[in-house]
């Protein structure tokens, strides 16, 4: 593992850090990073990429990260700045943010695809990095874990959309409702998808 190696090298701690949400069209995105000390603890046995994990599994796997991690952290970006901003400057500040909140501070950060900028630390960005360094999956977990968790939050605050079972992805059931319904204050409205549904609903009450 990546970690294991960097580690004997004396560039620990080394921290892992990934999203969730960036391919949405409602809620935050959510960056999460992670220091795990190895050897891996047998709590953690079967962790990987969150997206290869049942809902069981990652909810198994995420308190038990939070308690055997030499730190964690969790950072959510909201629709407005992803709409001010962009989704791809949400994405690095999220992951820089959640890098700054660890304590303590790595010596080097894992990235799951992405080189960030403005780290204090250097960084090594590993395509399906999820899958390659333990660290960075634990990440993972905790970032989709945090996200989902605010969906269903959502999904109360907002009824009818559905965000509790597509967790603010654009399924044709949430296009669906997006048109009936109009926006919730969850939706990013710089996105293509929200605002054609938003327009189809504009189309049909001018048809009426």
């Amino acid at each position: 593992m990546h970690e294991v190696a960097l580690a004997a090298r004396g560039l620990g701690p080394v921290a892992g850090v990934d999203e969730a949400g960036r391919g949405a069209c409602a809620g935050p995105l959510v960056a999460a990073a992670c220091i795990l000390d190895p050897p891996i603890a047998p709590e953690l046995a079967g962790l990987t990429d969150s997206k290869r994990l049942s809902p069981a599994a990652r909810a198994r796997l995420e308190p038990a990260i939070k308690s055997v991690a030499r730190a964690w952290a969790v950072v959510a970006v909201e629709p407005a700045e992803i709409d001010a901003r962009g989704i791809t400057h949400a994405n690095l500040s999220a992951m820089r943010r959640a890098v700054a909140a660890l304590d303590p501070a790595p010596g080097y950060v894992l990235v799951d695809a992405w080189r960030v900028p403005g780290l204090a630390v250097p960084q090594l960005p590993i395509i399906g990095g999820d899958a390659a360094a333990r660290c960075i999956a634990a990440a993972s977990v905790l970032a989709k874990v945090a996200r989902d968790r605010i969906m269903v939050d959502h999904d109360t605050r907002w009824p009818g959309y559905g965000f509790a079972a597509h967790k603010g992805y654009g399924t044709r059931a949430h296009m669906a409702a997006l048109a009936r319904l109009g926006p919730a204050g969850c939706h990013r409205m710089s996105y293509a998808n929200v605002r054609a549904a938003c327009a189809a609903d504009t189309d049909d009450e001018g048809a009426r």
